[in-house]
């Protein structure tokens, strides 16, 4: 509804507008990519990164001002989805490693978590190489669209600025990937997932098949996509 009226209300085509626009999304990937860049605090990585995904999303409503309008829908409604998947695996991964006697928040706190809980460290690391943008996830083939608006739109420089914001998450998305896959510490008292974070796992593993099978074959969604932006 909110993509109807902006498209109805021919708002893109205000020059203000999308100079403002265009400003707080070069702001919200840079520092909310340097922000995640120099936590420690998992959640807190996701927070920030999150702000650097919402300004990725800016640039694909920029571009409803100069690409075609049924490509620029397509983008923001893909990497919507994409990121709601991503998000929701990642943070569910981290509540379902915290528990009631203890935080489990810090990047620290994950060392070794390939070797004590395996299906939720490759959940995990499934949520965060999407969230950076590897291929064969949804989270590569969501940046692609939004690529593909920008460099129809020829926002050069936003598309700069969107590489460079994805350079960094890269670092700090493997960062937590390398802590995991590390020995865990001999004096760690982890208490590993029990029966009642069995439903959370069948959550989080319908959320990673999801999020493979729309970067492997994405053509069913867009195909619904596309019909949507049709009728816009």
């Amino acid at each position: 509804l909110l993509l109807r009226f902006v498209v109805a209300s021919n708002a893109m085509s205000f020059e203000p507008l999308i100079s403002v626009i265009a400003v707080v999304a070069i702001l919200s990937i840079l520092a909310g990519n340097v922000l995640a860049l120099v936590q420690e605090n998992l959640k807190r990585i996701l927070a920030y990164s999150s702000i650097a995904h919402m300004g990725y999303l800016l640039i694909a409503l920029i571009a409803l001002s100069d690409a075609s309008t049924r490509l620029g829908v397509e983008a923001i409604s893909f990497y919507l989805i994409a990121y709601l998947v991503m998000s929701l695996g990642a943070f569910g991964v981290a509540t379902v490693v915290s528990s009631s006697e203890k935080e489990y928040d810090f990047v620290a706190d994950y060392q070794g978590l390939f070797w004590r809980e395996p299906w939720l460290a490759l959940l995990l690391t499934a949520m965060l190489l999407s969230l950076a943008g590897i291929p064969l996830t949804v989270g590569f083939i969501g940046k692609f669209y939004v690529v593909l608006a920008g460099v129809e739109g020829e926002l050069w420089g936003l598309l700069l600025v969107l590489v460079v914001g994805s350079g960094i998450s890269i670092y700090y998305y493997l960062r937590i990937i390398y802590r995991m896959l590390l020995q865990p510490e001999h004096n760690e008292t982890y208490r590993e997932a029990g029966w009642e974070s069995m439903g959370s796992y069948v959550v989080l593993t319908f959320l990673l098949v999801g999020l493979l099978l729309l970067g492997i074959y994405p053509a069913f969604l867009m195909s619904l996509i596309e019909t949507v932006a049709v009728s816009i």
